[in-house]
């Protein structure tokens, strides 16, 4: 069983009047989270799609930091683009229903460096062996707990 109690937890969200700006915890770094003014937020931070695509972009690039450092590579930079979106299902076993839309993350990488194609190529494979995206990819459970206030 997780311990669950309120300090064993990384990020904490709250939300109060202003119903789409949320106040966002995680250890000694604070921001905030909203939706564009077009939905009915403020527009005062990155949306939740934003910080997910963040986390995978951040997860991608480190990723391949560590390894071009650990083989020696002449990585000078990398840049992760991304994009998240809805695309038809067209090869979906499990659509019943016609029209079925399945989330889609397009990855764009930029290396920068006199690399060798070999090198680049490896490095795109390596890009998908990231933590975020190995998490994002496999069967992740999310468990709520209702608590008392």
């Amino acid at each position: 069983m997780i311990d669950t109690s309120p300090n064993t937890y990384t990020v904490l969200v709250k939300v109060g009047p202003e119903a789409l700006t949320a106040d966002v915890q995680a250890g000694r770094h604070t921001w905030l989270v909203d939706e564009p003014v077009s939905v009915g937020g403020h527009d005062r931070g990155p949306t939740p799609y934003d910080l997910l695509l963040s986390a995978l972009g951040a997860c991608t690039a480190i990723t391949l930091r560590l390894y071009a450092s650990r083989k020696q590579w002449p990585l000078e930079g990398v840049e992760v683009r991304l994009r998240h979106g809805r695309v038809h299902a067209q090869d979906c076993e499990q659509c019943e229903e016609a029209g079925q839309l399945l989330e889609q993350v397009d990855k764009e990488l930029r290396l920068l460096g006199p690399l060798t194609p070999e090198q680049r190529q490896r490095l795109e494979t390596v890009s998908s062996k990231c933590p975020v995206q190995k998490t994002l990819q496999a069967s992740l459970r999310i468990i709520t707990t209702l608590v008392d206030a």
